[in-house]
């Protein structure tokens, strides 16, 4: 648009014929800039001795050109092509004056000819659209339209429409329109219409959606037809029969109204009485027979049965001796032998039950004392456990002191027989782990954590082996049982708590816990989705927890309902990433929860994986948190010198890998680091170096700054991104450097570093290399946790049972400041254990366990019965 056609200005020599005026074979178009990407502009003619571009009116540089010379083959005559780059800059500069074009010049020794004009546009799409569709509810075959106007952009954005996310092909279906003003129309509303609609608006910089729009179409109910009359509803005299019609023609569907009127109708019946039959008087007795009986008869005649009523019951026939003893009776039935074997058989079960009882009591009367507690379900590498409890006065079990400094732990104190659970335990004046008195109770447990090698190579057999980094360095594993422990990568913020009883008694899981970087693994993000964590794998895939391990990462989020949608991303089996679960929602499933803190998320999952964790701005007002840091060489053997400026995503593990990468580079911090927040404003990361003194040190830049482009840093797939400044020193004597350097956002705010140090022996700052975290990456069983197992074991049996005036484990997540998930904790067996879980990842290992007994210690106070003894 807006292109003209082609003008010719003749100015030919004496003589000159016209058709020796050079003509275009090739013209500029119209372009558009799309983010910060330089576009090219093309013109070619002939015959031409020159060709020059000329933009708004001016000519550009000479140097700017790229010319190429050939000759037309079928005229022999002379061809020149000529390219020229127009950037963003260029454009921005004329910004609002008017629209910045370029257009193509040729001479030849007749006169010189003009291209048409080509327009450079800046390429871009607002994120609001100007009237987005709404939710309806229509009836069937009535008419609907969505009407949709999508965002200002440039070039005008294209529009098409999803319904339930599948994309919505008026050249599939008759009944579907789109109008040219971008509105969708139904023809005649059909159950299937029944979706979410969404207007999606694309051009070359990017795709928007509109909210989705609910159509509801409904049904209003019809009668069937009526049934046939029932039969009468008594069986005897005057009663009533109905019949009876359904709302089924059609059902009312999707809040479609129900049928009016009545669905049922009876009328007046009358049935005739069922007579039963009654037995007439006997008759007399028969003669004596042969046989020495007689017999006499009746007859169910008086009445006899009639209209269904029941027949007599009983003999029609009866007869009995009639000489007394004199006649030969039958022997004894065998009626009486059955019950004498049955007798007997009785007598020898009670004394076999009797033998069985006796024995029992002996043998427990000789063996271990009641609450003995037995854990030799243990296999493979794990000792048995073994626990007796003493005979002497039972203190209370918050006093309990485990050793943790060996691999056989020795516990004093006393245990509860199991039926003591709903007790309240006792919560004494003294510390949370004040020392004991008698009793001692060893519990023994070895840790078979696999050497690096022999884990590898186990893991190598597995098919899921291929899409794990390879080598230990970001890598731990360890082997567990139900009591459970926790596996951390160093100075990266990443660990995996694995709860005692998560996993089933008798069975041993080898689990891993990887850091991947975003080169090995393909996480698609839809528009402006970005990554806010790493991308962290716990495994092997399919192993069966009975509670949820929490896994803890970073993330980089500035997070606030109104501005983010972030969601929890799980690679499922085929390899796809499916959203588990959307933070600040209602959850769809038990098996993930994620708790969101300023700095880490804690997720809750019942299911080992691979996750990720994703968001979605929703206004320009969502930031992510960047941390900027400057390196540079610790050895400046030459004039040369250059500044390294990482812009980083703000997570520990980011930053451990670019302390590394430095360490192989030879380079040392200059600068404490800093954090910037970068807003999904579009706008670039600008970097500017100043106050340099001119006589000591040059920039070698031509440029008087640098840029970052905006989605390189948003999407959060290149964790860490920089710019080199490169310095020349005037001299080599010069050692100190003294400057500032500029990071900000166009449009935004930014930050300052004020540089002023000795390039060969600072190292003011090296403090901040130090790593955050050492310690083993693999603990297993007690030493992995803060709360010693029997303490523990003792807060949840108290804390679960609901407690008089609140005094129960709500009240415990209230003091921990973990209130706003309740209902999550509600959901599971033991919200007590859930607590104390998170309370292990987030503090561990430097928690103040003194703090978490004074909680515990406050929840008792609320109720009197927290102060009885425990009895054992």
């Amino acid at each position: 648009t807006g292109a003209q056609q082609s003008a010719t200005v003749a100015n030919p020599a004496s003589g000159a014929s016209p058709d020796l005026l050079p003509h275009f074979q090739l013209e500029p178009e119209d372009v558009y800039i799309v983010k910060n990407k330089a576009v090219s502009l093309a013109c070619r003619a002939t015959p031409a001795t020159q060709i020059y571009f000329k933009c708004n009116g001016e000519w550009v540089h000479q140097g700017d050109h790229v010319t190429q010379h050939s000759t037309d083959r079928s005229t022999g005559l002379p061809v020149m092509e000529v390219r020229i780059e127009v950037t963003r800059q260029q454009v921005e500069k004329i910004f609002g004056l008017e629209e910045y074009w370029c257009q193509c010049v040729a001479w030849s020794s007749s006169g010189t000819t003009k291209s048409q004009k080509a327009f450079v546009r800046i390429a871009y799409l607002r994120k609001n659209f100007e009237q987005e569709p709404t939710a309806r509810e229509v009836s069937i075959e009535q008419g609907i339209v969505l009407p949709c106007r999508p965002p200002e952009g440039i070039p005008p954005a294209e529009v098409e429409w999803l319904r339930n996310e599948e994309l919505v092909d008026p050249a599939l279906d008759a009944n579907v329109y789109v109008t040219p003003e971008h509105s969708l129309v139904l023809r005649q509303a059909r159950l299937a219409d029944t979706a979410n609609y969404t207007c999606v608006a694309k051009n070359i910089v990017a795709r928007r959606r509109s909210a989705s729009a609910a159509i509801t179409v409904y049904v209003n109910g019809g009668w069937s037809t009526w049934t046939q009359w029932s039969g009468c509803s008594t069986s005897c005299g005057r009663g009533w029969q109905k019949r009876s019609r359904t709302c089924t023609n059609p059902t009312p569907l999707n809040g479609g109204a129900f049928c009016e009127g009545q669905n049922v109708q009876k009328t007046a019946c009358t049935t005739l009485c069922p007579v039963d039959g009654a037995w007439s008087e006997w008759s007399k007795w028969s003669e004596c027979g042969a046989e020495c009986t007689h017999w006499r008869s009746r007859e169910c005649s008086e009445p006899a049965p009639r209209n269904g009523g029941r027949d007599c019951h009983g003999p029609e026939l009866d007869t009995r001796n009639c000489t007394s003893e004199l006649c030969t009776h039958a022997a004894p039935g065998t009626e009486d032998v059955a019950l004498y074997v049955g007798l007997v058989a009785v007598a020898v079960c009670l004394v076999l039950l009797l033998l069985v009882g006796v024995l029992v009591y002996c043998r427990k009367k000789g063996g271990l004392d009641a609450d003995v507690a037995d854990s030799s379900i243990l296999t493979a590498g794990f000792q048995p456990v073994s626990i007796k409890p003493s005979k002497a006065d039972n203190p209370s079990l918050l006093t309990i002191q485990p050793d943790l400094s060996t691999t056989t732990m020795t516990y004093q104190g006393s245990l509860c027989p199991r039926q003591d659970g709903p007790a309240k335990l006792q919560l004494p004046n003294g510390h949370l782990l004040s020392p004991l008195g008698a009793g001692r109770h060893t519990l023994h447990h070895s840790s078979p954590a696999a050497e690096g090698a022999d884990f590898v190579a186990r893991l190598s057999t597995q098919s899921y082996f291929r899409s794990l980094p390879r080598g230990t360095n970001n890598m731990a594993y360890g082997t567990f049982n139900f009591l459970g422990g926790r596996l951390m990568i160093p100075n990266t913020g990443i660990s995996l708590l694995i709860p005692p009883d998560a996993i089933p008694r008798g069975k041993i899981y080898e689990v891993y816990l990887t850091l991947h970087k975003q080169e090995e693994v393909r996480l698609p993000l839809a528009g402006c989705q970005t990554l806010l964590s790493p991308i962290v794998s716990c495994g092997p895939p399919g192993v069966l927890l009975t509670r949820p391990a929490i896994l803890a990462m970073g993330h980089c989020v500035e997070a606030s309902a109104e501005n983010w949608s972030i969601r929890l991303k799980k690679q499922s089996c085929e390899g796809t990433w499916e959203d588990v679960l959307q933070l600040g929602a209602e959850p769809c499933t038990e098996l993930y929860y994620c708790q969101l803190e300023a700095q880490a998320c804690y997720v809750f999952t019942e299911q080992l994986g691979r996750f990720a964790l994703v968001g979605e701005s929703l206004s320009m007002a969502a930031s992510k948190r960047l941390k900027l840091v400057l390196f540079a060489p610790a050895a400046c053997p030459s004039l040369e010198y250059n500044i390294r400026v990482y812009c980083l995503s703000d997570t520990q593990d980011v930053l451990k890998e670019v302390i590394q990468l430095e360490k192989q580079l030879g380079g040392q911090l200059i600068g404490a680091p800093r954090v910037l927040h970068f807003k999904d404003s579009y706008h670039n990361l600008r970097l500017s170096i100043h106050d340099m003194p001119s006589s000591l040190w040059k920039s070698k830049l031509l440029a008087s700054y640098q840029e970052i482009p905006f989605y390189h840093i948003w999407s959060g797939l290149q964790p860490f991104l920089h710019c080199t400044f490169t310095l020349e020193r005037l001299s080599t004597s010069t050692c100190e450097l003294a400057c500032k350097i500029w990071v900000w956002q166009v449009e935004g705010d930014g930050q300052s570093f004020t540089v002023n140090f000795n390039i060969a022996k600072d190292t003011r700052f090296s403090d901040w290399l130090v790593p955050d975290e050492v310690g083993t990456p693999a603990l297993v069983g007690p030493s992995a946790f803060k709360i010693p197992f029997l303490i523990r074991q003792k807060i949840i049996s108290s804390l679960d049972p609901p407690g008089t005036r609140g005094a129960d484990w709500r009240t415990l997540a209230q003091k921990l400041n973990l209130d706003s998930h309740l209902s999550f904790f509600a959901s599971k067996a033991s919200p007590t254990a859930m607590i104390l879980n998170l309370w292990e990842a987030r503090h561990f290992p430097n928690g103040n366990l003194s703090q978490l007994a004074a909680a515990v210690a406050e929840v008792g106070k609320q109720d009197s019965a927290l102060f009885s003894e425990a009895e054992c």
